[in-house]
């Protein structure tokens, strides 16, 4: 029995939605205590995501700033929110803070990171798992997740991310972000995606190939950065790096050469070997050495990856050999919407869709439009058919529930741009909604956001630094319905309906791990609301 809302809060001139669960009707109160609107309930529906009885509670009819909460027909309290002209300025400074936050191989010192210091971390050379006695500095870059390893394939996704967010919602990122870097002419989001990039070419052989991963041979205790005694292996050269690799390294080419060209030709040129050793090796997929138990990011499929790198390397240069490459890998079947880890046919879209004019013939940009614009409708017909709005399915609670969430989120953000339809903001809107506590668990899953956001993430520093609460602005992964570490199997018990398979534990790495890659979408949406509702 409860009213679940966004914890964060609403903006102003935007739709507001609750939802209702077991209780047949509500009234909304401010903070003063008085009642400014109510309704009864319609008919509640079975939900079988949740396992609820639900109904939709729409009050964009309120717009007057300030603090409000919900009371159920049972008496029931909703947490407060917030009616604002700038609902996620804090947020969004935090979701984008994160990413300082999981740096690696320096010290994060008390003026950039408050109370929550180290020292440096991980400065030790490398070697190379197939042949030890190569060894290299391969300091720098971010902690992927809760863990300390270091993966390229995840990494360029998150800077991808990133930098498609700065491209598409420049007047958001006018922030100082506090970090070392801050003040020296550049923008902090560019920065900050530099030091990830720094450590990707690091990761970049002789040959131009790419090291898929740098981690130690297992994960290590629960202890600092700095106190992690394992030493860091790096494995083999992967077709998937390395086209990942190209991808990234030519968008961040063309975005930074207004502000340092002589980096951006660096990036050009590392881009085009990725690209030469792309030419000489068809496909060497990736599959997880078995004496090396870290994270796999493995992949059975490099097509898409190299779709993405074509299209980047086709804007960079204009070489027509890549407009030829990307079109030849349209005639397969790729997922021309995706932005995960492992399917990125959704940054070719990204790069086709932002182009110039002309760069590219009707025929193709119409293919990338038509892709977005299907799955976006049929995403918004998903979350317009459940009062939670969330557009998942029960078999969408995997492993890191809330990436396909937001990834969503910005799936519906970029349709919106493409054609101004309301309905797929409202529906970008409404999975935002679900990520700050629009939800059965009553609960946010961003750290410092929320009456009731979760504490405890699965994250090594978070639980040695001696530091009761978390560091504000991490996503959890979310709901599970296969959850398998021993702290959610405990609390979680069989038949538990999918949106309730969460345990803020941590030791729950299958329900509550951070990553990078898990707050990059989270960014993406906030910076392209904020245009919206504030820059324009």
């Amino acid at each position: 029995m409860a009213v679940y809302v966004n914890q964060t809060g609403y903006y102003a001139k935007g739709v507001k939605h609750a939802t209702l669960a077991d209780a047949d009707g509500w009234r909304l109160v401010d903070s003063d205590g008085r009642t400014v609107l109510e309704k009864d309930a319609p008919s509640l529906k079975n939900d079988e995501n949740s396992g609820d009885s639900i109904a939709l509670v729409d009050f964009s009819e309120i717009d007057k700033p300030g603090r409000y909460y919900f009371i159920d027909s049972n008496g029931q309290k909703s947490c407060t929110f917030s009616i604002s002209e700038k609902p996620y300025e804090n947020l969004f400074y935090d979701a984008v803070k994160m990413f300082y936050f999981q740096r690696c191989g320096i010290a994060l010192e008390e003026k950039y990171a408050g109370k929550f210091t180290h020292r440096a971390c991980h400065t030790a050379k490398v070697s190379l798992l197939k042949n030890p006695s190569v060894s290299f500095e391969c300091c720098g870059g971010w902690h992927d997740a809760g863990d300390y390893g270091r993966y390229v394939t995840a990494g360029a996704v998150a800077v991808a991310h990133l930098l498609y967010s700065y491209e598409i919602s420049p007047s958001s990122f006018e922030l100082d972000l506090n970090i070392p870097e801050s003040g020296n002419g550049i923008p902090d989001i560019l920065n900050e995606c530099r030091y990830e990039l720094d450590w990707f070419l690091k990761m970049q052989n002789d040959e131009g190939g790419v090291y898929h991963k740098c981690t130690s041979m297992h994960h290590t205790a629960f202890v600092m950065p700095e106190d992690d005694p394992l030493n860091f292996i790096v494995t083999p050269v992967t077709s998937l790096a390395t086209a990942d690799f190209a991808g990234v390294c030519a968008l961040a080419s063309r975005i930074y050469a207004k502000h340092d060209p002589e980096y951006a030709e660096r990036l050009r040129k590392a881009s085009l070997r990725a690209y030469e050793w792309l030419v000489k090796n068809p496909s060497l997929i990736y599959e997880n050495p078995e004496e090396c138990t870290t994270g796999t990011y493995g992949d059975w499929c490099d097509a898409d990856e190299r779709l993405w790198a074509y299209a980047e390397l086709y804007r960079l240069t204009e070489d027509k050999m890549f407009l030829n490459g990307l079109t030849d890998l349209l005639n397969i079947q790729i997922n021309l919407t995706a932005l995960g880890w492992s399917d990125v046919g959704g940054f070719a879209a990204f790069s086709v869709l932002t182009a110039p004019d002309g760069l590219y013939s009707k025929d193709i940009y119409t293919k990338f439009k038509q892709s977005w614009i299907d799955e976006a409708e049929r995403l918004t017909e998903v979350s317009e058919g459940n009062a939670y709005g969330i557009a998942f399915h029960p078999f969408n609670f995997g492993w890191g529930s809330n990436m396909g969430v937001l990834l969503n989120a910005m799936i519906l953000s970029f349709a919106h741009r493409l054609t101004g339809k309301t309905k797929y903001l409202n529906a970008a809107i409404s999975q935002l909604d679900y990520i700050l506590g629009r939800n059965t668990m009553d609960t946010s899953y961003v750290t410092g956001y929320g009456e009731k956001a979760f504490k405890n993430p699965h994250n090594r520093p978070t639980a040695a630094d001696g530091i009761d609460e978390p560091i504000p602005g991490y996503v959890s992964g979310g709901p599970n319905r296969f959850p398998c570490d021993e702290a959610a199997l405990e609390m979680i018990g069989p038949g538990t309906a999918p949106m309730k398979c969460y345990a803020d534990h941590v030791g729950s790495y299958s329900t509550n791990e951070i990553t990078i890659y898990w707050n990059s979408p989270l960014v993406f949406t906030l910076a392209y609301l904020m245009t919206v509702f504030e820059n324009n």
